[in-house]
């Protein structure tokens, strides 16, 4: 890693799930469980139907919200209640990380595939409350999911922000290509590097990664 590959970064973005905290606190098996519930009572099929939906749906629209309202029409408003309705006890603040993100100069926000006041609860729970400048949920990118390059033109219009001068950290390795195409540093926060042209830097350690950059 290249401090200088940053020198242009005026806008850090930060994906929320398993990037602002570990994935060994495993929210989202939570979130999952409450995916198949809602589609299995949403579809009237069995638990083990709904589960599949829910994959197939994150693997071909983005989000299994995606897929359930490009073709059931659903209402996304219920459902993001209920899907991110989880207890958020196995975060703990780090004190580290928001020191490493409080440094870092220009705008600091958060872009997910949750919604806005989920993302909020997380950061909370984590201790960065306060850093961001901005939180966006999928409600302000109309919906639209990651890895959709719609998804962050929407937010980085409403932010009021240029991709060339953008840097994007998130675990999810696809939801890296389109941030690449539109000019944008991209970083995988992940225990285990992928190797993809799309992939400028690798971490395990988000916070030691950001402090290294100041």
């Amino acid at each position: 890693m290249k401090k200088q590959d940053f020198a242009h970064v005026t806008t850090w973005v930060f994906d929320l799930d398993n990037t602002l905290y570990p994935p060994e606190a495993r929210l989202f098996d939570q979130i999952e469980a409450r995916m198949t519930a809602f589609v299995q009572g949403f579809l009237k099929v069995s638990a083990a139907e709904a589960d599949r939906i829910r994959h197939d749906y994150w693997r071909e629209h983005g989000t299994t919200l995606a897929g359930l309202m490009r073709c059931h029409d659903l209402d996304p408003g219920p459902y993001l209640q209920e899907v991110h309705d989880i207890s958020l006890g196995h975060l703990t603040p780090d004190p580290g990380l928001r020191a490493s993100i409080a440094r870092l100069p220009g705008r600091r926000i958060v872009h997910t595939n949750g919604s806005g006041d989920y993302a909020a609860r997380v950061v909370a729970a984590r201790g960065l409350a306060g850093v961001f400048d901005a939180i966006y949920g999928v409600e302000h990118a109309g919906f639209r999911p990651k890895p959709e390059a719609g998804a962050f033109a929407a937010v980085l219009e409403r932010d009021g922000s240029e991709a060339g001068r953008a840097a994007m950290f998130e675990d999810d390795p696809r939801n890296l290509a389109a941030p690449h195409a539109m000019g944008m540093r991209t970083v995988h926060v992940a225990p285990a590097p992928v190797a993809a042209a799309h992939i400028h830097h690798h971490t395990d350690d988000l916070g030691r990664f950001l402090a290294r950059l100041i």
